[in-house]
């Protein structure tokens, strides 16, 4: 009975759509964290009488016969929409404003990618992330610095000992992508670069259609606790039907069988 194998499809669809939608629950509060959604495509189709055959000489069938096979998972989508801003006060949290990701220094040498900007000083003034990898390109703090500046263009000025004018050190700098979905992600708040992606194209903030830097601010999380209990609920619904369906196709066979006796 081919119901039993199309529920089945189903309700592995609806288990992936539950995944994702704890990850996303689990990550409402992770700073820059950009929220998932799955998309589905419906299955191959029997075709039992193709529309517009012959049904006669002078006529033809409006509509076909066919038989769907059930449901496919075929992609996990990154949705890259403006989280909202915290102000934290601190001066090396920074938040994008708009289009762009922080280049992100890898202990391999390669460049990953992230939103979330709560950066730390390392022992040699580096500003880096959570997990102590530095930006690229890099900032160096000094030692002695007594505030840090850091502009809407991404400029990053100090003010050391008495100096009354900030001495600038470097300028962060925002990378985008034609197709910010094709990104794989890393885990840590970080992000690489694929072939679906496309090459990045790095610009100082600001500058053609780039985002701007905001100091002081974190982005937050862009999933939304209700539309995620919304999603959680129709998930549980459409695995309760389809399992329904296999009970109601388990039933239909035991009657057939009872038939005989």
């Amino acid at each position: 009975m081919r119901s039993m194998f199309v529920s089945a499809t189903g309700m592995g669809a609806q288990q992936r759509q539950i995944d994702t939608v704890a990850n996303n629950l689990a990550n409402v509060a992770t700073t820059g964290f950009k929220k998932s959604r799955n998309n589905f495509q419906d299955l191959l189709y029997q075709i039992d009488r193709t529309a517009g055959s012959q049904s006669s000489q002078n006529t033809t069938v409006p509509v076909g016969i066919h038989s769907g096979h059930g449901v496919k998972h075929v992609s996990t989508e990154k949705i890259f929409t403006q989280g909202d801003m915290k102000n934290t006060g601190v001066a090396l949290d920074v938040a994008v404003e708009g289009v762009g990701f922080f280049q992100i220094l890898q202990p391999n040498g390669s460049i990953a990618y992230s939103r979330a900007g709560d950066f730390q000083k390392d022992p040699r003034g580096r500003v880096v992330t959570q997990d102590g990898f530095p930006l690229e390109p890099e900032i160096i703090v000094p030692q002695d610095a007594r505030q840090v500046q850091i502009g809407l263009d991404g400029t990053v000025s100090v003010l050391v000992g008495d100096e009354a004018l900030p001495t600038p050190v470097g300028t962060i700098q925002l990378a985008r992508f034609a197709n910010p979905a094709g990104l794989a992600p890393l885990g840590k708040n970080l992000y690489s670069a694929t072939a679906a992606s496309g090459n990045p194209v790095v610009e100082n903030p600001g500058v053609r259609g780039m985002g701007t830097l905001n100091q002081h601010f974190l982005e937050l999380s862009n999933v939304s606790v209700v539309e995620e209990m919304i999603n959680m609920i129709v998930a549980q619904r459409g695995y309760e039907v389809n399992s329904k369906a296999i009970q109601t196709s388990d039933e239909m066979l035991q009657t057939a069988s009872n038939i005989i006796r």
